[in-house]
């Protein structure tokens, strides 16, 4: 039997954790996580649905997300696509988590909790961006927080410029969205309006 299909089986191949894997993990945002979250720019949203999961990237100015309080974070949510596949979830399920990612630091956050979706006016407006205040704003009920150890960016080397991939050598989305639809949609066309869109409709 090569599947492992028990939490028995599942301990017996990695052991016990060690004591700092276990004691990291606190119910609310201490101060030393709160200079982690108030200095990303970028986390990563994972929600569960009942026919779908989610994981979504979200990024701002460093801080984006709020911290209300040490139990309560605030992150609002920015123009999209309009496919709203986390808050779709979250109707359904409130369970979410959240991985941030600073760039140039190894270590990451995570923080599990359950969010409510708010569109309460004077929240929007205190999220705005050159006028423009989100759709809605998450408010999440902090569950655990902990940071995650750096082997994975290591193994990565995800900061190294050296190793950054040129775009050039990647399918553009008009070239993915062309390929998908025979080229009704996308194409050469798609790919150069991009920029000015994304510019008109970043907030």
């Amino acid at each position: 039997m090569t599947t492992v299909a028990t939490i028995e089986q599942l301990e017996a191949i990695y052991g016990a954790p060690a004591e700092p894997s276990l004691v990291k993990e606190t119910d609310h945002v201490t101060p030393e996580y709160a200079r982690y979250i108030e200095a990303s720019p970028f986390a990563v949203l994972a929600t569960a649905g009942p026919d779908r999961l989610d994981c979504s990237p979200r990024g701002d100015k460093p801080g984006f997300v709020r911290i209300a309080d040490p139990r309560t974070l605030m992150l609002p949510d920015r123009h999209g696509n309009n496919r709203i596949d986390s808050l779709r979830n979250i109707v359904a399920d409130p369970r979410v988590a959240l991985l941030f990612l600073i760039p140039g630091s190894g270590v990451t956050l995570r923080v599990n909790g359950t969010a409510q979706i708010s569109v309460a006016p004077h929240l929007l407006d205190s999220f705005s961006m050159e006028g423009k205040p989100p759709r809605s704003v998450l408010v999440i009920a902090v569950r655990s927080v902990y940071f995650q150890c750096a082997r994975a960016l290591i193994r990565s080397d995800l900061w190294n410029p050296q190793h950054h991939a040129d775009p050039k050598t990647l399918p553009s989305a008009g070239q993915i969205l062309s390929a998908i639809t025979n080229a009704r949609i996308g194409g050469e066309a798609y790919d150069k309006a991009w920029p000015q869109r994304a510019k008109e409709t970043l907030w």
